[in-house]
């Protein structure tokens, strides 16, 4: 990303604080009066402010790089542990079903169809004393919108 300035100098992008912006705006103001007065002795001054005003955009840039990175290495570890909680309720579940439950789920599988909802009559399964997994329930105080 470029910082852009308008008329009055003022930076628009990514916020810089405290000393750093003072810092760079000092060093766009420096930049604007070396233009207004060109002479063939400003222009290296003018290359050396340009340097140091790209380097302070870079390191900015960075720092916001490697804060976005910290937050994506986040949210990836938590999708990897959430993923691991429904692959073992997968297994569960596949190990709690009866054998015409399953049978049932991999026709809908190949016909694509949705599930039907089950019936107490249609799967007859064994009793389990293993506690399956309860939805998460809704405890507000008012109706939702």
């Amino acid at each position: 990303m470029i910082l852009l300035t308008d008329g009055s100098m003022r930076v628009r992008g990514p916020r810089v604080q405290g000393h750093d912006e003072m810092a760079m705006k000092l060093l766009f103001w420096e930049l604007e009066q070396h233009l207004k007065s060109s002479s063939g002795a400003s222009v290296v001054a003018i290359d050396n402010k340009i340097e140091q005003a790209m380097d302070l955009v870079k390191s900015h840039l960075m720092y916001a790089v490697r804060e976005e990175v910290e937050v994506l290495k986040e949210q990836i570890k938590e999708l990897i542990e959430r993923n691991s909680q429904l692959e073992q309720e997968n297994t569960l579940l596949k190990t709690l079903a009866s054998p015409e439950q399953m049978a049932q789920f991999q026709a809908q599988v190949q016909t694509g169809s949705p599930p039907a909802p089950p019936t107490v009559a249609a799967t007859p399964g064994p009793p389990s004393n293993a506690p399956l997994a309860q939805p998460p329930t809704s405890h507000s105080s008012g109706p939702s919108a």
